[in-house]
């Protein structure tokens, strides 16, 4: 599994930001290799993010071809050039049974 980590500089409100994520995010249930996905704001810089699971690098760098990957930063009026960090999953810390159960609470 792949672990890509995607921060980026947006001219628009946390709150707009947060609103076109969550319009946007049943495109991205769709993506079948696309295992996780977890949205995310950094208050100290002001940068917004996701972290990203996929099955294979192959399905990450076959994202990246969609119309769905190449509208993101205009969607989110990104500034500047996002920061991305891409990790190979060694292994998990909690199997996802767990983790969901840990979230629920």
């Amino acid at each position: 599994m792949i672990v890509q980590i995607v921060k980026f500089k947006s001219s628009l409100s946390n709150q707009e930001v947060k609103q076109i994520m969550r319009e946007r995010a049943p495109r991205f249930r769709e993506q079948k290799d696309l295992l996780q996905k977890y949205y995310g704001y950094e208050e100290s810089t002001g940068m917004h993010g996701a972290v990203y699971i996929w099955k294979t690098k192959d399905a990450m760098d076959a994202f990246r071809q969609t119309e769905l990957a190449k509208s993101i930063p205009v969607a989110y009026q990104v500034e500047g050039a996002p920061r991305v960090e891409i990790l190979e999953l060694m292994f998990p810390l909690r199997d996802m049974a767990e983790l969901s159960t840990t979230m629920a609470a």
